[in-house]
């Protein structure tokens, strides 16, 4: 009898340091969102702001380049702006949004936040697809024009973006870069890197190996009960390696589903790199 064992993953180092903001409030509900949302859309699961004080101060000997501040919708935070600009005395920030809040005013006093310090604030946004209709579809109605108005909102603003394609429909490569590139270009977004993911669940049918690089090999997430691997296993025991920064373990049992899609991705999944 032959016995199948899940590859483990080792921390290398603390490079990306995830903080989610809060676990299960969003004002969308993307219909391929890995979150298992509840039919409330008013629960308030937010990290304490001590929690993520406590977190830069035992991570303060790390050499972490950029926090990302994720969720759920991690702007729906009443005390987004003051955790902003803590993460930011301490390195660069991406904020992943679905870019909801991204409007002209918000843009702007996000950019006087960035100007009062030497780190610089990034933005990671999403879409399925290069037409609107089936982007759409795989998240909700409006996303597409949605996240193409904050793109130029940004770039006017000059800040920096990454489009993360998750590539549900399983294009080729080549064919998302060109027209995703002639998408940018047609709306004047210049500032923008596209990114392409595989999509959630995963479309391949590859068994779980050890992939040159994911998100768990240089980064950990925060969360309001404790600290996980990554992203995808935030709040799942599968993914937890400590109650604090002060002592977790470096290591991940690629066990999941969730670890099917980066293997399959090849690849950091959340990280800007």
């Amino acid at each position: 009898m032959s016995i199948c064992t899940a590859p483990v993953y080792k921390l290398e180092e603390l490079n990306n340091l995830f903080i989610e903001m809060t676990s299960k409030n969003c004002n969308q509900r993307c219909s391929n969102c890995y979150i298992n949302f509840p039919s409330s859309k008013t629960v308030k699961d937010f990290i304490p702001i001590d929690r993520v004080k406590e977190c830069l101060i035992q991570t303060k000997n790390d050499n972490v380049s950029c926090i990302y501040l994720t969720g759920a919708e991690p702007m729906t935070h009443p005390d987004f702006n003051s955790i902003l600009r803590l993460c930011l005395k301490r390195c660069n920030v991406c904020i992943c949004t679905n870019a909801s809040f991204l409007n002209e005013k918000k843009v702007r006093f996000l950019k006087k936040v960035e100007d009062e310090g030497e780190n610089q604030i990034f933005f990671s946004l999403s879409i399925a697809h290069y037409e609107e209709l089936l982007s759409d579809k795989v998240r909700y109605r409006g996303s597409f024009r949605q996240v193409l108005s904050a793109l130029k909102i940004l770039n006017g603003y000059n800040f920096m973006s990454v489009l993360f394609f998750h590539n549900f429909y399983n294009l080729k490569k080549e064919e998302i870069i060109d027209n995703v590139s002639a998408l940018l270009k047609q709306n004047d977004i210049e500032n923008t890197d596209i990114k392409i993911n595989a999509s959630y669940p995963s479309n391949s049918d590859i068994s779980i190996g050890v992939s040159l690089k994911t998100d768990c090999m240089s980064g950990r997430i925060l969360c309001s009960n404790g600290v996980y691997s990554c992203p995808f296993l935030a709040n799942d025991y599968r993914g937890r390696v400590g109650a604090s920064f002060e002592d977790y373990s470096k290591y991940v049992t690629a066990e999941t589903d969730f670890c099917l899609t980066c293997a399959s991705n090849n690849g950091s999944f959340f990280s800007i790199d």
